[in-house]
Order: C-alpha cells, then sequence, then structure tokens
C-alpha cells in the first residue's frame, strides 16, 4: 500500500478480479472435498482409526509409516477444512503438493494412465493444484483475505509509534 492508496480510496474489485477469487473459491473447495474424502476412505480402511492407518501405510511401504500415516490423514482432513475456509492456503497449498510427491514417489510409483488405474495422474493433478493455491493463496472469499484486510486497516489507523528519548 503507497502513501496516495489507501484503505479509504481503494476501488471496487473488477469483473475479472471477482471471476479469479470465485475461481480460488472453486479450487480450495473442491480439493477440499477431495482430501477430506480421501482422509475418510484410508480412515475407514485402516479400521476407523488412526493407527490403522499407519498399519495401511506400512503396507504400502511408506517409510516411517506409523508416523506419516496419522500425519497424512490429519494434513487431509485438517487441511481441507482449512482450505474450506480459506485458511492458511499457501501452507497448506505447499504441504499437500509435498504430500502428494510423496504419493507419486512412494505409492503411485507406475506410468501415466495405467492399465492398472493405479498411475499417478490423480495424484499429480492434485499436486498442481495445490501449488496453484500456495502461489495464489485463498482470493477475497477467504478467511486469509479477511485476516490481512484487518491487519491493513488497523495499521492505517493506529498512530504512528513515538520514542522515548
Amino acid at each position: 500500500m503507497t502513501a496516495v492508496d489507501t484503505v479509504a480510496t481503494r476501488s471496487r474489485p473488477t469483473g475479472v478480479q471477482t471471476a479469479r477469487d470465485l475461481t480460488l473459491l472453486l479450487g480450495r473447495v473442491g480439493l477440499a472435498v477431495l482430501m477430506i474424502a480421501h482422509a475418510k476412505l484410508e480412515y475407514d480402511y485402516g479400521g476407523r482409526s488412526i493407527g490403522g492407518v499407519g498399519r495401511l501405510f506400512e503396507q504400502a511401504g511408506v517409510p516411517l509409516a506409523s508416523l506419516t500415516g496419522p500425519a497424512n490423514l490429519l494434513l487431509e482432513a485438517i487441511g481441507g477444512v482449512a482450505l474450506i475456509l480459506g485458511l492458511a492456503v499457501r501452507v497448506v497449498g505447499v504441504l499437500i503438493a509435498l504430500n502428494m510427491l510423496g504419493a507419486w514417489v512412494l505409492v503411485h510409483p507406475t506410468a501415466l494412465y495405467a492399465a492398472d488405474h493405479t498411475g499417478p495422474e490423480t495424484v499429480i493433478a492434485i499436486g498442481l493444484l495445490s501449488l496453484v493455491l500456495a502461489a495464489s493463496g485463498s482470493g477475497r472469499f477467504g478467511l486469509d483475505h479477511l485476516i490481512a484486510s484487518h491487519r491493513r486497516v488497523r495499521r492505517a489507523t493506529s498512530p504512528a509509534p513515538t520514542s522515548i528519548d
């Protein structure tokens, strides 16, 4: 924000900005639904226990499965909720992208579009969408934007600090 650009003088969003923000909202919610559904699936297949998810990861040959399984489950579930809310989108986006890289290397290392449907194309697409969200942020329709706007308003209206000399 420059000296001329204050909270009071900002222009309203354009149609392009609104379309961008709606697209980010759609991408966030879509990715969140995939992550939460996948977490539920892993939880169900793990015998409805977090430890069971660790055992699933062990069967898949994932290193440190008793840690990575539950961590993955929590990232997908809690990260999914955070994406819906538009909270910590950049951090969650990076974490999900790293998670999908691990899934690609450790669980889906076969060729793209493998005949047995175990190819990495889904984890690659999820990872790429996560990176787009990490680079773009939540958009105006997320808590990240509201928190940042609130901070800007507080900075603009708070008095300048004085020195005690």
